[in-house]
């Protein structure tokens, strides 16, 4: 259990050094500033995101789900701006790295999955 959240983790670090190789406004210092980051994201996401998701509800359908992007983008920003070493030069950079770091975490973390389902049979 504690091998697989430190395997995650490392995982999402390596999605967010990835992202900051891809988008210009985002800058990472590290890979230990990555994996520093990409906890404080975590705990954004876990403990921020769905309170920013319930107050803007009304805004969310008439946007038929859009608005996500820019609470996403929101939340990514908003992590930039409280780490020294990781930085988020705009909303709109929010908004991309969001992004990318959704599709670069969920392709790593499925390909682990699979290599370790492999391992286990």
């Amino acid at each position: 259990m504690v091998l697989q959240l430190l395997l995650i983790w490392s995982l999402n670090a390596l999605a967010l050094v990835a992202v900051a190789s891809f988008v210009p406004g985002i800058h990472v210092e590290g890979f230990f500033a990555a994996f520093v980051a990409a906890i404080v994201l975590g705990l954004v996401n876990a403990l921020i995101r769905p309170v920013f998701l319930v107050l803007t509800l009304p805004v969310t359908i008439v946007t038929m789900g859009l608005f996500i992007f820019a609470i996403n983008g929101l939340m990514f920003w908003f992590a930039g701006s409280i780490l020294r070493d990781f930085v988020v030069d705009g909303f709109w950079h929010g908004v991309l790295g969001a992004v990318l770091y959704s599709i670069f975490s969920w392709a790593l973390s499925s390909a682990a999955s699979q290599l370790l389902a492999r391992n286990h049979e």
